[in-house]
């Protein structure tokens, strides 16, 4: 059985004034992101959307001194970007919402529980940042035995390089299959 996480496609992650944007790296991905969704919904296959949340006001989140305010609860910046946002809203029934805290969609979530119950072995990856969100989500699907494949034109970063990296790593560190 198959899976797809899709990592923090949110205002403040894509759209040009977002907190912590991709920008156009991020906003060319969108296409391809909407597309894998659909076709894993039509599909009845389990579908997440795994959104960072947080409170600026938070002293002990490590996040709140590394990078400026983003994906604040209850802001417009923690809407899904583009198109995304309107399909999720006409498949909300097909599609689970999960709030994240970290970087990595299993810390401190039930996504492990959520994905075992369905029997889900196969975890493909898709949305931003590649390098860290979706490189963290990854590295501990990967320590919790999934096999993962990640989307290359489905996944983006403000970091090129980092982005690049990250795909190697996915590749040949984790065993991921990259499509």
């Amino acid at each position: 059985m198959r899976g797809l996480v899709v990592i923090d496609y949110t205002n403040d992650f894509v759209a040009t004034d977002g907190a912590l944007t991709t920008g156009a790296a991020g906003q060319k991905i969108a296409p391809d992101l909407l597309q894998v969704t659909k076709d894993f919904v039509n599909n009845h296959d389990f579908v997440v959307m795994a959104v960072d949340g947080h409170d600026p006001a938070d002293q002990y989140h490590p996040e709140n001194k590394l990078f400026p305010p983003h994906n604040v609860i209850g802001t417009a910046g923690r809407h899904l970007y583009g198109e995304l946002a309107d399909y999720y809203q006409q498949n909300q029934q097909q599609i689970y919402w999960l709030d994240k805290r970290h970087y990595s969609a299993f810390c401190g979530t039930d996504l492990d529980s959520r994905l075992r119950e369905r029997r889900i072995t196969e975890l493909h990856i898709v949305g931003v940042c590649t390098d860290i969100c979706v490189l963290h989500t990854a590295v501990d699907a990967y320590n919790l035995g999934y096999e993962i494949v990640i989307h290359q034109a489905a996944v983006a970063s403000f970091d090129p390089v980092g982005h690049q990296w990250a795909l190697g790593h996915f590749k040949n560190t984790l065993g991921a299959q990259i499509v």
